[in-house]
């Protein structure tokens, strides 16, 4: 896949957004979310190719995160996580920023440094999740251009062509084995299956 945005730059938006949000960037489960608003706002702010662009790449930015030792992190971290679940999580981690992102990816417990993580542990509230990251470049390319017809025939042409995981990569196991998940996940299972009741 070939796009005028390279990953520094949709990254940058990500940062940026968070940035302007400040202490409230983590928390999904807060009734006045300010992070997708803020992230909508910037990306009004590029043009219509642009967005498209950005609506591309975080196609493959979370492709790059479907792996299952993350989605066995999700699991414990959530208490069970489907399909549709984990696209949540792999949406919400990538408004948690390119550092955290790409830490999780490369090592799912290094998510036990989250405040977050820690707060859903103690059944404090808090979630990672984002249901509806996918819809914010759309929203942003109809307040641009005043139709997203072209977003989505555009999607629709791209999407197909792009180099797609088929399943989950990466070594699996029984995601409701407590000894494995506190061999594999240790960080996290100390928060999540060894903590104070």
């Amino acid at each position: 896949m070939v796009t005028a945005m390279d990953l520094d730059a949709w990254w940058t938006v990500i940062d940026q957004a968070r940035t302007a949000v400040g202490d409230r960037a983590d928390d999904r489960n807060l009734p006045d979310d300010p992070l997708p608003p803020e992230l909508t706002n910037l990306l009004v702010t590029l043009d219509a190719a642009e967005i498209i662009d950005f609506a591309l790449l975080l196609i493959q930015v979370t492709d790059s995160a479907y792996r299952r030792p993350l989605w066995n992190a999700a699991y414990l971290i959530e208490g069970g996580c489907g399909d549709d679940g984990f696209m949540d999580f792999r949406h919400g981690l990538v408004l948690q920023g390119r550092e955290t992102f790409t830490r999780a990816v490369a090592d799912p417990d290094s998510l036990a440094d989250l405040p977050v993580v820690a707060l859903m542990s103690r059944d404090e509230g808090g979630w990672i999740g984002y249901e509806s990251l996918s819809y914010l470049p759309r929203e942003a390319y109809g307040r641009v251009t005043g139709e997203t017809g072209s977003f989505d025939a555009a999607m629709e042409a791209a999407v197909p062509h792009m180099d797609r995981p088929a399943r989950a990569s990466g070594e699996d196991w029984d995601q409701e084995d407590d000894d494995e998940n506190r061999r594999r996940l240790p960080r996290l299972a100390a928060l999540f299956l060894d903590g104070d009741d």
